[in-house]
């Protein structure tokens, strides 16, 4: 019995993905034109600039020493208002935007694209550094300018201080693009974040000595990168008469650098699977609800 003969295959197009230093360079580029539409938003613009201004005002208002040290405790909030600019444009802002470009099918669109999740991830990293950064320099030179706080004493405090927020960064935006993926939408993700977030921050020790919270709270905050981001940034501006408030009365630079670095890697390796995942659910739920109307 003889068989009818197929006709050839004509030759596949192999879809190459791109190469890692093409992805990084197209997530920059991305980056670059996100920041400079945000800066053209005046609400965001606003956003940017208000929370240095809320920390000098505090700073301001504050009296007092750090116990056991006579190093002002105004000079200790502004340090936290450098952590929280971390915290804010990695967790707060990072989350709500990736919850609303999930709705409106951005992610999907990225999906689509050859490595399209790595590259988004980069341009999100590129956004929330610069604006982070951006904030911790107006809060740092505001503190020096109407407060009168201490600038880093020497090169290697530079050093610390920029690797520390770098580092911080790194370690809360794939956190923050995680919990913008699985969250409902942008108002839930700000209800369910707002709350613990502030108790973690609090607990942390960025406002405040962390020695005065119970033993416990201290063991539990030690597992999250808020705490020692919030560490590295003292370590940086404060004098080493101010440890007296450090829970181990020393600033432990190496567990700050081991356990973000642990973070930013684990973040970075689970957050571009995670969006995936999502984006290919919510790709299967569109296509059902269109079988459906249709």
């Amino acid at each position: 019995m003889s068989r009818t003969p197929t006709a050839a295959a004509g030759p596949r197009t192999v879809r190459r993905s791109p190469a890692p230093s093409r992805v990084l360079a197209i997530g920059v580029r991305r980056g670059l034109r996100e920041l400079h539409q945000l800066l053209r938003t005046p609400r965001e613009a606003f956003t940017l600039f208000s929370t240095p201004a809320l920390f000098i005002v505090l700073s301001a208002v504050m009296d007092g020493d750090i116990p056991g040290s006579s190093v002002p405790m105004a000079d200790l909030m502004v340090a936290g208002g450098i952590t929280t600019m971390v915290v804010q444009a990695g967790l707060l802002t990072l989350t709500q935007t990736l919850a609303v470009e999930r709705e409106d099918g951005t992610l999907l669109r990225m999906r689509a694209v050859p490595q399209g999740m790595p590259a988004y991830l980069v341009a999100k990293t590129v956004v929330v550094t610069l604006t982070a950064l951006g904030g911790a320099v107006m809060t740092l030179a505001a503190g020096v300018l109407v407060v009168g706080s201490s600038l880093p004493a020497d090169p290697r405090h530079w050093l610390i201080l920029l690797s520390v927020l770098t580092l911080g960064l790194l370690a809360v935006v794939p956190l923050g693009a995680v919990l913008g993926a699985i969250l409902p939408n942008a108002r839930e993700a700000l209800g369910f974040l707002m709350i613990p977030l502030l108790a973690l921050m609090v607990f942390s020790g960025i406002y405040f000595p962390i020695t005065r919270l119970p033993s416990g709270v201290q063991d539990i905050v030690q597992a999250f990168p808020l705490k020692w981001t919030a560490q590295g940034v003292r370590a940086a501006l404060l004098p080493d008469s101010a440890l007296s408030a450090e829970t181990a009365g020393g600033w432990e630079l190496p567990k700050v650098y081991a356990i973000n670095g642990a973070w930013a890697v684990m973040g970075f390796l689970l957050a571009p699977r995670v969006l995936h995942r999502m984006t290919r659910r919510a790709s299967g739920n569109r296509l059902k609800r269109t079988e459906a109307s249709s």
